[in-house]
């Protein structure tokens, strides 16, 4: 069995890990795959072009911009900051690891629509969020509400990521069985799914710890920052 193409996942773990263009990662990666298959330049071009133009209807969500800009331009981020902050026991903390539960299950059971970036964090999830915080330590400096937004985001995408894996009709588990199955080992899409689940259980207690230290963190650095009493 040919492991070089196996190149192609080191290059994209180097370019995140270098925080590269995500994009720019994707595409190097792709290219790193294909050659280490023996494959021409010409030829990997064209799998990238049929990608995407098959997948053009990913492109849909824009539709969704207008909509969350006009519930914006009406104070749907203020209302969302407003009544996170007459909850009792809301906490940051508690608000993300409780997003974070229910992105991965509704994505187990392939609802990954029900969250995302534009429609659900930037107007609902990030507001909550600042406005948690902010009720616990007072006013937020525009540094540390660009901390919580980017965690709210990334709460986000581990949720999907590790929660699609588990529904059976996931695109990347049908490219695992196809891909098994090319190679003369046959995988029922239920137990490459059901293999997903001990991944998901552990990428949700990894990012609550994560969320729970950022927490942590967030109140250290208020604390330091504001200005001691004056002795009296």
């Amino acid at each position: 069995m040919n492991y070089w193409p196996l190149l192609g996942v080191a290059a994209v773990v180097l370019g995140f890990a270098l925080r590269l263009n995500p994009a720019l990662v994707v595409v190097v990666a792709g290219f790193v795959t294909g050659l280490a298959a023996k494959l021409s330049p010409m030829d990997v071009l064209e799998v990238l072009g049929k990608a995407f133009t098959d997948k053009r209807f990913l492109l849909l969500f824009l539709l969704t911009l207008p909509v969350i800009g006009l519930l914006e331009r009406h104070g749907l981020k203020e209302h969302a900051q407003a009544w996170i902050a007459k909850l009792r026991g809301a906490t940051m903390g508690r608000l993300l690891i409780a997003y974070l539960l229910m992105r991965q299950l509704f994505s187990a059971m392939g609802l990954t629509s029900l969250g995302g970036h534009p429609q659900t964090v930037r107007p609902l999830l990030a507001p909550m969020a600042e406005g948690a915080a902010q009720v616990r330590h007072g006013e937020l400096p525009e540094d540390e509400r660009q901390r919580i937004r980017a965690m709210s985001a990334g709460t986000d995408n581990v949720g999907l990521f590790f929660g699609e894996d588990i529904f059976i009709a996931f695109g990347a588990v049908l490219l695992i069985q196809s891909f098994y199955a090319e190679h003369g080992i046959q995988l029922d899409a239920l137990q490459i799914a059901f293999w997903g689940i001990p991944t998901a259980i552990c990428a949700f207690a990894i990012h609550t710890v994560r969320i729970l230290r950022f927490e942590r963190r967030l109140a250290k650095r208020l604390s330091a920052a504001k200005p001691e009493a004056p002795p009296a």
